[in-house]
C-alpha cells in the first residue's frame, strides 16, 4: 500500500529543512512519523526494500517539490520577515509536545534519568541559540574542493536534518554554506544539488541506523532525548520580542496559525 499521505508530509518537512532553526525531525515528530521514517530508511536496504520504498517514494516527492518550489518563497520570507516566520514554527513546535509526550508515555514510562536526559538535551540544542552566524558570500568558483565541501556539508546537515530539534539549515549557516546551497536550489544549479544531493543521502542512512538502535533498545531513553532536543529548539527558534507594534501583531497572529496547525495536525495524525 502506497503511503500518498506522506507527500503533503514530505512538503512540510522540506518546507522547514530551508528554514534556519527548524530541524525536518522536529517536523517528522510533530506529523507522527519519526520512527515509520527511521525504519523505512534502515529497510531499504533489506529484503523488504519494496515495501518500504512505498512509504519513502511519496515523502521524498513531497520533500523535492517543496523544497524546489518553496525555496525562493522562504528564502524571501526569511530575508523580509524573518520574525514572524520564525514565529510561526514556534507555534508549531510548541503546539505539538503534548502530542510527543503522549506518544512518549511520558507520565507512565519516564524516571528520573529520563528527565536528565531531556534537560540534557534541551541544554545541548538551545546553547545553540549563542552560535554567531552571518550570511556567507555564495561560492561562484567551484572546485574539486568546493564540491568535497559541498558534500560534507550535506552530510552534516542531513545528519542533523533526522535529529529532531537541530537544523541542519543552522549548521550550514554556521559553516557558511547556507547561502551557496539555497541559491543553487533557487536557480537550479544541478552540479551542486548532485554533490549536496549525494551528501545528504549518506549521512541520512548512517544516522538512521545509529538512531534506530537506540529505540529499539532504549526506547524511553530516546524519547526523552528527542523531547529535550524538540524543547532546545525553541530556544533556538525564539527571535526575540519585535520591537514594533505592527511586527509585533503579525508574529502573534503567526504564532497562533501555528499553533492552531499543530493542533490540527495532532489530531489528523495522533488520533
Amino acid at each position: 500500500m502506497w503511503h500518498w499521505k506522506n507527500i503533503y508530509r514530505g512538503m512540510i518537512m522540506g518546507a522547514s529543512d530551508v528554514v534556519p532553526g527548524v530541524s525536518g525531525g522536529t517536523i517528522a515528530v510533530v506529523l507522527g512519523i519519526y520512527d515509520q521514517l527511521i525504519e523505512a530508511i534502515n529497510g531499504f536496504f533489506s529484503k523488504e526494500w519494496k515495501r518500504h520504498l512505498k512509504f519513502l517514494l511519496p515523502l521524498g516527492i513531497g520533500v523535492g517539490t517543496s523544497i524546489l518550489l518553496l525555496a525562493n518563497l522562504i528564502e524571501w520570507l526569511f530575508e523580509h520577515h524573518p520574525g514572524p516566520t520564525k514565529f510561526f514554527f514556534l507555534g508549531l513546535i510548541i503546539g505539538i509536545l503534548p502530542y510527543l509526550t503522549y506518544k512518549a508515555d511520558m507520565k507512565n514510562s519516564f524516571r528520573s534519568n529520563h528527565y536528565v536526559l531531556l534537560l540534557i538535551g534541551a541544554a545541548l540544542v538551545g546553547s545553540m541559540a549563542f552560535f554567531q552566524t552571518s550570511e556567507s558570500a555564495i561560492i561562484t568558483n567551484l572546485t574539486f574542493g568546493s564540491y568535497v565541501m559541498l558534500f560534507f556539508s550535506g552530510w552534516l546537515a542531513s545528519s542533523a536534518m533526522i535529529v529532531p530539534g537541530i537544523s541542519g539549515s543552522f549548521l550550514l549557516l554556521i559553516i557558511g554554506m547556507y547561502s551557496t546551497i539555497i541559491n543553487a536550489v533557487a536557480n537550479l544549479n544541478f552540479g551542486v544539488i548532485l554533490a549536496v544531493g549525494l551528501g545528504i543521502l549518506c549521512g541520512i542512512i548512517f544516522m538512521s541506523k545509529i538512531i534506530e538502535f537506540f529505540l529499539e533498545n532504549y526506547t524511553s531513553g530516546t524519547f526523552a532525548l528527542i523531547i529535550g532536543l524538540v524543547v532546545g529548539s525553541i530556544f533556538v527558534i525564539f527571535p526575540g520580542i519585535p520591537g514594533d507594534l505592527g511586527t509585533l501583531l503579525l508574529s502573534m497572529i503567526t504564532l497562533i496559525s501555528g499553533l492552531l496547525f499543530a493542533w490540527f495536525l495532532g489530531r489528523v495524525e495522533y488520533t
